[in-house]
C-alpha cells in the first residue's frame, strides 16, 4: 500500500532535499520571550513591476527591523512572491504593530483555520459540489477498488437515493459474516488470509474508496480539524471491493492477479489500486502490469499509485505505459503544530496532533532515542529524537510527548500522543535550550490549519521518474492531492497506525500516493460519464493534456519526472479538444520493439497479433504517448523523430497551431505545425523532431508542445534526459 508511516512512507524522511524556489521554513521561532506569538500573514499588495526585485530579500529586511538579525530566518515561514506580495511569519503583538506601521504594508492578520470543507482536495482541483454532472450516467459507473477492504457501514457508502444496481454488474457480495452490500457498495470479494472477509481492518481501503466515489457527508472532521463536507469524485457511482491486503498492509502478487481477474469479469468500469512493489519489475513479471494490460484491453482504465519512495530518481515502480501512474501533491490546506519552549521561543513544525495542551508546560527529558528509552527518565516528559519513527516506543515507555527532527518536513502525520516534527535547524535549537537549561520545559500545542498559497507542490515522498524500465515513456503520468487527505476510515484501525492508540474514528487524515491515486480514479469516472465510448488511453490523454502547473521537484530532476504532466484539472479534461489515442495494437508493437517475440506476443494477446519487424528498442518512443522523453548522451549530437497522431474531439471545424517552448541547445520542430480538422473523430499525424547537443552539467531540460485552436490548449510535456 502506498500510504503513510505504517506503509513504510517514513523512509523518505531521511533523504536530503533541495528547497524549492519558494522557501518554506516550516519550523519557526521568535527571539522574544512573548508566549503570545503566533502565525501572522503580512499582506503587501501587488508585486512591484521591477525585474530586480527580490520579494524574499525584502521580507527578510522588514523582519530584521522588527525582530533583529538573529531571529529573522526562524520567524519567516513563507514568502508570497508569485501573484501578490507578502509573507507569513511568527510574530508577537508588538512586532505585528511595527510591521503594520510600515508604509509598504497593507494589513497584518492572524492565519486562522481558513478552510472549512473536509475533502478540500476536490475544491482545490477546481471540482466543486456544484460542477456540471449527470448523476444518472454516473450511477451506471462501477469503480473496482483493489485494496484492504471496506467499512460498509460508513456514511460515505450510504445508498439513499440511488437507483437499482446496473444491469451489467456480474459480481457477488461475499464480504463475510455481518457484511452487507447495498446499492452503493454493490460487490465484495476477499482473497488469501482474508477469505470471506471483505471488512477493512487497516482503514486504507475505506479511505481510498471514499475518496474516489464516496457519498456527500456533512459535518465531518478529525477531532474538530478540517471541518466540512466529505465527498468522493463521483458520489453517485457504485463501488465493488476486492480485499487482498490485511491489517498489516501485506498483499501478495497472486492475490492481486485474482482480484483483477474477478474485477474485469464482474463488469467494473475503472480500477483503482494503491498497492505497489519496492522496485519496478519487468512488464510481465509484474502482477499489476500483467493484470492491468488485460483490463485496458477490455476498456477498463487502471489508476495506480506511483509509490512513496521519493524523492530519489527512478524510484517509481508504476512504469507500464498502459497504467495511469499517479504522483502526490499538496493542497492549500496544511496542518501545522507549534512547540513553545520555556524561554519563550515558538517553533512551528508538523503533525496532526489532536491533544490540547491547556497551557501546561511539560518537562523535557535529557534522554536520547538512539540510546533507547529509560522509563524512569522519560515517563511523563517530552522526549527528543533526532530521527522520526520512535513515537510508538516513546508512548509505550510512558513519555508524555515527542519532538522529532526530519529533513523533508512537508507532511503531517496523525499522532497518538502530543508530537511535533521539526526541521533539523529548529530541532538543534530545542537541543541547545534543553542542554543549557537546568529544568527545561515546553508545551506542544494542538494542531491548527495553515493556508498555503504555493500549492500544489509535489510531495517529497512521492516516487519519481525517469522510467527505469522504459526511459522513453514518461512516469509518473499525472499528479493529484495526496497530502493530509481526510476521508472515511475503519474504526478497527487506530488513526495513527500504532497499536497503543485506542481511539476509534470514522474519518481519518492520511498521506501518500495511495490518496492521490483515487482522486484520479474519481476524475477518470467523471470524464467517462461524459464520454462513455472513449478508450482508457483517450481518457488518460484528456486528463494529461489539460493539467495545471505544479511547484517543486527536488534532486534537480525535471519537474515532469516528479509530478508527470501536472495537476489534474477535471473541468478541462471533459473537453480536451484533441486526444492521443493508443490501441491494443499500438501497445503490442511497443512490446515488440521492447524485445518480446511473436510467440510471447500471441500468448499475451490471445490472438494473431504479431510483430511487424524485428525488435528495436529505439522505436519504443514511437508509442503515441501524450508526452515525449528525448533520451540522449551528453556532448553527442542527436537528431530524433517522434511520430504522433491526434484525434479531434472538440468542434467540427477546427484549426490547431503548434507552440513549442524553447530549450537551450535543442531545436524542436513540428511538421506540419498546423492541423486543420473538418469533422469530429478525424485524425491527423505529425512528427516532432529534436536536433541538438547538450552538455553534462544538467541531467534534464523541460519543454512542451501545445496544440492550440484559441479555445483548447492541448499540452504535452517534452523532457530532454541526459543518459
Amino acid at each position: 500500500m502506498q500510504t503513510k508511516v505504517k506503509y513504510n512512507v517514513i523512509l523518505f524522511l531521511f533523504v536530503s532535499m533541495v528547497l524549492s524556489p519558494i522557501t518554506f521554513f516550516m519550523c519557526s521561532a521568535t527571539e522574544s520571550g512573548d508566549e503570545s506569538s503566533k502565525l501572522y500573514i503580512v499582506y503587501m499588495g501587488s508585486l512591484p513591476k521591477v525585474a530586480s526585485y527580490s520579494a524574499t530579500s525584502h521580507h527578510l529586511s522588514m523582519l530584521e527591523q522588527v525582530i533583529g538579525d538573529s531571529g529573522v530566518e526562524n520567524s519567516l515561514v513563507q514568502s508570497y512572491k508569485r501573484s501578490f506580495n507578502g509573507f507569513a511569519a511568527i510574530l508577537n503583538d508588538q512586532q505585528r504593530e511595527k510591521l503594520l506601521a510600515m508604509e509598504e504594508v497593507v494589513s497584518v492578520f492572524p492565519s486562522t483555520n481558513f478552510h472549512i470543507q473536509t475533502t478540500r482536495s476536490w475544491d482545490f482541483l477546481g471540482f466543486p459540489q456544484s460542477i456540471k454532472r449527470d448523476q444518472i450516467i454516473e450511477s451506471e459507473l462501477i469503480i473496482g477498488v483493489i485494496d484492504s477492504g471496506i467499512w460498509p457501514e460508513s456514511q460515505s457508502f450510504d445508498d439513499k437515493g440511488l437507483g437499482p444496481i446496473p444491469k451489467k454488474w456480474k459480481g457477488v457480495c461475499k464480504g463475510g459474516a455481518n457484511f452487507t452490500c447495498n446499492k452503493k457498495v454493490i460487490g465484495a470479494r476477499s482473497y488469501g488470509n482474508a477469505e470471506e472477509n471483505a471488512r477493512d481492518e487497516a482503514g486504507h481501503g475505506t479511505h481510498t474508496a471514499s475518496t474516489a466515489g464516496g457519498r456527500e457527508v456533512l459535518g465531518v472532521s478529525f477531532f474538530d480539524l478540517a471541518k466540512g463536507t466529505a465527498r468522493g469524485g463521483v458520489p453517485s457511482s457504485r463501488i465493488a471491493v476486492y480485499k487482498l491486503c490485511g491489517a498489516d498492509g501485506a498483499c501478495t502478487g497472486n492475490n492481486i492477479l485474482a482480484a483483477f481477474d474477478d474485477a474485469i469479469a464482474d463488469g467494473v468500469d475503472i480500477i483503482t489500486i494503491s498497492i505497489g512493489s519496492d522496485a519496478p519489475l519487468e512488464f510481465f513479471n509484474d502482477p499489476i502490469a500483467i493484470a492491468s494490460f488485460h483490463a485496458v484491453e477490455k476498456g477498463i482504465l487502471v489508476s495506480h499509485s506511483a509509490g512513496n519512495s521519493g524523492p530519489s530518481p527512478s524510484s517509481t515502480s508504476s512504469v507500464a505505459p498502459w497504467l495511469f501512474s499517479v504522483a502526490a501533491t499538496t493542497i492549500d490546506r496544511q496542518f501545522i503544530d507549534k512547540l513553545v519552549l520555556g524561554n519563550g521561543k515558538t517553533l512551528v513544525g508538523r503533525s496532526v496532533n489532536t491533544f490540547p495542551s491547556n497551557g501546561t508546560k511539560i518537562s523535557i527529558a535529557k534522554d536520547s532515542c538512539s540510546e533507547g528509552f529509560d522509563e524512569t527518565v522519560v515517563k511523563g516528559k517530552i522526549v527528543l529524537c533526532e530521527l522520526s519513527g520512535f513515537e510508538e516506543s516513546a508512548f509505550q515507555s510512558g513519555a508524555f510527548g515527542i519532538v522529532s527532527s526530519v529533513e523533508l518536513n512537508d507532511v503531517s502525520f496523525v499522532t497518538q500522543m502530543p508530537s511535533v516534527n521539526l526541521d533539523s535547524k529548529d530541532y538543534v535549537l530545542v537541543q541547545s535550550y534543553t542542554n543549557s537549561t537546568k529544568s527545561p520545559v515546553a508545551e506542544i500545542l494542538k494542531s491548527e490549519i495553515f493556508h498555503d498559497t504555493t500549492s500544489p507542490r509535489v510531495a517529497s515522498f512521492s516516487s519519481r521518474g525517469p522510467n527505469s524500465l522504459v526511459l522513453d515513456i514518461m512516469k509518473p503520468d499525472i499528479s493529484a492531492p495526496g497530502v493530509d487527505i481526510l476521508a472515511a476510515y475503519s474504526p478497527l484501525s487506530p488513526p495513527s497506525g500504532h497499536s497503543g492508540d485506542t481511539r476509534k474514528v470514522n474519518y481519518n487524515i492520511e498521506s501518500g500516493t495511495s490518496m492521490s491515486c483515487p482522486h484520479i480514479t474519481g476524475i477518470v469516472a467523471y470524464v467517462k460519464s461524459f464520454h462513455p465510448d472513449w478508450s482508457p488511453a483517450a481518457i488518460k490523454s484528456a486528463i494529461m493534456t489539460t493539467t495545471k502547473p505544479v511547484n517543486g521537484t527536488y534532486n534537480n530532476l525535471a519537474g515532469e519526472f516528479s509530478y508527470g504532466s501536472g495537476n489534474a484539472n477535471p473541468r478541462l479534461a471533459v473537453d480536451p479538444g484533441l486526444i492521443y489515442n493508443i490501441t491494443k495494437d499500438d501497445y503490442v508493437q511497443m512490446l515488440c520493439n521492447y524485445g518480446y517475440d511473436n510467440g510471447k506476443i500471441k500468448q499475451i494477446t490471445g490472438d494473431n497479433s504479431s510483430c511487424r519487424d524485428a525488435s528495436n528498442l529505439t522505436l519504443v518512443k514511437d508509442l503515441n504517448y501524450p508526452a515525449i522523453v528525448i533520451s540522449v548522451a551528453a556532448e553527442t549530437p542527436f537528431n530524433i523523430n517522434f511520430p504522433k497522431k491526434v484525434t479531434n474531439v472538440g468542434s467540427n471545424n477546427a484549426t490547431y497551431k503548434a507552440i513549442i517552448t524553447p530549450i537551450p541547445n535543442v531545436k524542436i520542430t513540428v511538421e506540419p505545425n498546423i492541423l486543420s480538422f473538418k469533422s469530429l473523430q478525424e485524425t491527423h499525424s505529425f512528427v516532432v523532431t529534436a536536433v541538438g547537443r547538450v552538455g553534462s552539467r544538467q541531467t534534464e531540460f523541460s519543454s512542451s508542445l501545445v496544440w492550440s485552436d484559441g479555445t483548447h490548449n492541448v499540452k504535452s510535456p517534452i523532457i530532454v534526459h541526459i543518459k
